[in-house]
């Protein structure tokens, strides 16, 4: 019988606050944490906090750990193509892409293995250098950039993650 009450407890606070997200025009003010012990009994509601913003360098563009870069360029972009997307829609130079525990790309790779992977899809270089086959449910692949910007190229500045589009377009 607990389990009952407790679950029709938290599916009607779930239900309540849908329904102000559903109505929309809400401050997050208006939204509520909720913690209930129906064995105590002691119920206990919070308003929840915005995430941190971080400000990316001189631009001041504001991201949260919620945000990310999107590419989606309708086909399978070569590593080059990928870095001069950002070099030119956002103005970061792309100094590091890794993808999980595997760098992709580095300023400090070989001249002979940057040839050689400066054509390749982005796709084909994840999988080459994780030495792993992509999942075949996968449409999209998340990288971690270290970026500077162009006009300064002395300090890091802090990028969201991408969020990459790499097949059914």
């Amino acid at each position: 019988p607990a389990i009952a009450t407790t679950t029709a407890l938290v599916t009607g606070l779930v239900c309540i606050e849908l329904m102000k997200l559903v109505c929309g025009d809400k401050k997050i003010e208006d939204y509520k944490n909720g913690f209930a012990n129906l064995a105590l009994p002691f119920f206990a509601f919070s308003e929840p906090i915005p995430a941190p913003k971080t400000k990316m360098g001189k631009t001041g563009t504001e991201w949260t750990l919620w945000d990310r870069f999107e590419v989606n360029a309708g086909k399978d972009l070569t590593l080059k193509e990928f870095i001069d997307f950002f070099k030119t829609k956002h103005k970061l130079e792309v100094t590091m892409i890794s993808s999980g525990v595997s760098i992709i790309y580095s300023f400090f790779t070989a001249k002979k293995k940057l040839e050689e992977r400066m054509p390749m899809p982005m796709s084909k270089l994840v999988a080459e250098i994780s030495k792993s086959d992509l999942p075949a449910s996968s449409n999209y692949l998340t990288f971690e950039l270290c970026c500077t910007e162009i006009d300064d190229d002395d300090e890091d500045v802090e990028v969201p993650p991408v969020k990459y589009r790499w097949r059914n377009f």
